[in-house]
Formats: C-alpha cells, structure tokens, sequence
C-alpha cells in the first residue's frame, strides 16, 4: 500500500510571543498561512519492520530525530494495532531551518497517510491531538489555509485564505537558525516590540488585506542580525512588495506582490544577489496537505 502527498511551507504574515509556560513552552499567536511550496512524502508499507526513512537532500537526518519518523511512532503508539514496517520517501524542496515548518509538514503529511490508509476511522480532533504529540507546528500544517493560532500554535481559528491574487515571493538567505536558541534570544529582549496580533486578526476576518499588511509583523527579527535580513527586504521593497517579512524564527523572508510580474521581477534580482542561495515564487493555498494521485 502506498501514498504519495504534497507537504506545504507555511509563511507567518504575524508571529508574537506573548508568554513562557512553567513547562518551558512559550506561547504565541500568529497568522500562519499555507504556501505552494512543498515537499513530497511518499508513504509506503514494507515487509520489515519499523520506518525506514530516505531523503533526497543532504543533511536532513534520517532516524528518529526527523519528525517524520516521530509522527509514525505517534501514530502507532495512539493506534497501536497497525504497527507496520513502512518506508518514507522525502523529496524535499523547502529549505531546512528555514521557519517555513519543512519538518512539520513532513511530520504532518506522515499522520495525514496513516489515516488515509490504515485508520479512516480517526477523526480530525484525534489526528490532531496526535499531531500536537509531535510538534507545536504540525497540527496547523494538517489543517492549513490561514488561521490565527494561540496557545503554543495547537488553538487554530480558521480564516479566509490569503487570495491567489497576491503573488509571494521566498527567500533563504545562506544561513539557518535554530529555533531554541531563537526563542532564548526572545526571552532576553528588554523592551520587545509587539505586533498588533489583534487588529490584524480583525482585518483578516474582514478580508481587508491591503489594511492586514501594514498590522503584520514578526518578534523574531528583533533578535535576528539585520544584515541576514535587510538586503532582502530592500530588493523586495524596490519591487513593489506590499509586505516584506522574516518567516517563523528565521531567516526565510517572504514578500507579497499585487503582480506575478513584479515577484518574478523580484525573484530574478534576489537570485543574482549575493547571500540569497534560494529564492521561490508561489501563491497562497488553502490545504496543508494534498494527496497526489
């Protein structure tokens, strides 16, 4: 048996930490919404047991620590009758400790093949209290679209998606951040500067985007070196980007354009720049995972 899916980036149009819980957690809220850009997780079962994990793209580990495998091993533990030998094939195109959750959109379309294959049966709240065991991000990675998000991103409000119309433009300078060592640089800021979270969550059940843009913002460029960052953003300012923002905990920065050709335009001038090793078009989309049939 056998499946094949598309895993979705995400990008976070707002991104606030408003508080650390006594378990060392930190609590957010956050715009999060899907974006075309995806890997593809081929999920199929096999005559030996456990998972065996192959991947397309050096340096992405291939035991237990991938959140692929640990998604399967919580799917089992939560259903454990279907235990089977599977192997996980990643492709991947979403860059690596990026802040587009290329992880959790593996992990995400992992539990997403499980159930379709062997337990149709669970439901949405069940899959997602699974995907919570995994990480913070997965659960909104299986539901996609746009949603605000609280708690420690697993309160997700569905909104309307972020319309086709606006083209987006992503691009990983030639760094990675770690997202622990983010979130402790968080914890150390004096005086942090707090997005407007619920403004913007009111101008996006509006569907009033060109006001949204403006309210947006992400906590986490005030710890990150302005240098990974305003390059990017002044070639996507030139460009007529309505907003251009760090994604998650960094340094991936997004820009969203009333034009595909000005994000072409863009993406061309950030390919020939120094420092931008990736740099991807794509739109809004309002699944985090699809199934490739």
């Amino acid at each position: 048996m056998q499946i094949t899916l598309r895993a979705h980036a995400k990008i976070n149009l707002l991104l606030d930490v408003t508080g650390r819980r006594a378990d060392g957690y930190h609590t957010t809220e956050m715009l999060m919404q899907s974006v075309g850009l995806c890997d593809t997780v081929t999920i199929a079962t096999q005559a030996q047991p456990g998972v065996a994990l192959q991947c397309d793209r050096p340096g992405i580990p291939l035991d237990q620590s991938n959140i692929a495998c640990k998604a399967a091993a919580a799917f089992f533990s939560a259903v454990p009758q279907l235990e089977l030998g599977l192997c996980i094939k990643i492709e991947k195109r979403i860059p690596a400790a990026a802040g587009l959750a290329g992880g959790s959109a593996d992990g995400a379309a992992v539990l997403h093949g499980l159930r379709a294959l062997f337990a149709p049966g669970i439901g949405d709240d069940a899959l997602a209290a699974i995907a919570l065991r995994v990480g913070a991000d997965v659960p909104f990675c299986l539901r996609g679209g746009l949603c605000f998000a609280e708690g420690v991103g697993e309160l997700l409000t569905p909104l309307p998606c972020l319309p086709v119309r606006y083209a987006l433009v992503l691009a990983k300078p030639a760094m990675g951040v770690a997202t622990g060592a983010a979130y402790a640089r968080i914890d150390a800021l004096p005086n942090p500067r707090h997005p407007a979270a619920r403004q913007a969550l009111a101008c996006a059940r509006a569907q009033d985007w060109e006001a949204l843009f403006p309210l947006c913002g992400n906590l986490f460029e005030q710890v990150t070196p302005p240098e990974a960052l305003e390059g990017i953003r002044k070639v996507m300012r030139s460009h007529g980007a309505l907003l251009a923002q760090m994604s998650g905990s960094g340094p991936t920065m997004f820009g969203v354009f009333r034009t595909e050709d000005a994000a072409n335009a863009c993406a061309e001038a950030l390919r020939r720049a120094d420092g931008t090793p990736e740099v991807f078009c794509c739109r809004a989309t309002e699944r985090g995972i699809g199934e490739i049939r």
